[in-house]
């Protein structure tokens, strides 16, 4: 089994004979999977590959791997809105960006915050109610993972965007140290976002409108092996999965860590996906894995 046990409540959710298998492999720093459960098909990145991957399951087994987007201006987290449209974060422009059905150029819908740049939009999620919400780190003004340059904004938050272009921009949080992976709960009620940098969780309640309250830690991320909080969602069952040391760990509601699936590479993000939406893909380094887990993930749309 490639896991940790922590509490035995994670064979319940996950199984009692994980597996972690590679479905591709070659690439630089993979990220950002989404699976769109009515094509079904993976969208995911390779940040400094700087191009955009697809993966198309295959019949009787494996998939096919072909480029969905070059260049992709160093693209990073996505997500698919409630139109089954793709947006997606990217690192060396600094903009949120939606494709649209018919492919060609996609439409900007965030830049600036009160006439400055963002940093680097890094993670994406929309709420049941349309809201777009993303974490707006550094990290992509770096040479390791995007292009060196200064930030124009003193802080790294967390922002809620209207879905239209030119929508309204709202500043959520900004006493983050590095604001990385988010998710909502089942019921669009809470707000989780992790702090890389900080190893934890934080819950925030949501009200009417969008607005924030609270940011409490959750939890923490422990372990000894090689990764860091980063792409994080939560399952059906309320369960929530967050990257970290050694692979991705999985929390009950309570917040108790019940165990770590074990990666053979840190993985940066991961998502659910297949016909019963019981396939855990996951975006490590240089490779995509796959493992099947007995709890389902959530569709996007």
């Amino acid at each position: 089994m490639t896991a940790e046990i922590r509490d035995d409540r994670f064979y319940e959710v996950v199984g009692v004979d994980v597996k972690v298998e590679r479905l591709a492999a070659d690439f630089v720093f993979t990220e950002g999977p989404a699976w769109h459960p009515r094509e079904g098909h993976l969208t995911f990145s390779d940040i400094k590959g700087n191009r955009m991957h697809r993966w198309n399951p295959k019949a009787g087994g494996g998939g096919e791997v072909s480029v969905f987007r070059e260049p992709s201006n160093m693209g990073n987290g996505s997500t698919y809105d409630g139109e089954g449209r793709l947006l997606t974060c990217e690192h060396a422009t600094s903009r949120v960006v939606r494709a649209e059905g018919g492919g060609g150029e996609p439409v900007v819908l965030a830049t600036h915050y009160e006439g400055k740049e963002l940093n680097s939009p890094n993670d994406i999620v929309v709420r049941g109610d349309g809201g777009i919400y993303f974490t707006d780190p550094t990290s992509g003004r770096s040479a390791e993972y995007g292009v060196l340059r200064e930030p124009e904004l003193d802080f790294q938050g967390v922002f809620r965007l209207e879905p239209e272009p030119g929508g309204r921009l709202t500043l959520l949080a900004d006493d983050f140290h590095r604001p990385n992976g988010l998710c909502f709960s089942l019921d669009d009620k809470r707000l989780f976002v992790n702090d890389t940098m900080r190893r934890h969780i934080r819950a925030f309640d949501l009200g009417e409108g969008g607005a924030v309250s609270g940011g409490e830690v959750w939890a923490e991320v422990t372990g000894e092996l090689d990764g860091v909080p980063d792409g994080m969602k939560m399952d059906s069952a309320g369960s929530l999965f967050c990257t970290g040391p050694g692979g991705i760990h999985v929390f009950a509601p309570d917040a108790a860590c019940l165990g770590v699936i074990l990666v053979p590479e840190p993985p940066a993000n991961f998502t659910w996906g297949g016909e019963d939406m019981r396939s855990l893909f996951i975006t490590a380094r240089t490779s995509l894995y796959h493992a099947r887990v007995n709890a389902p993930g959530v569709k996007l749309f």
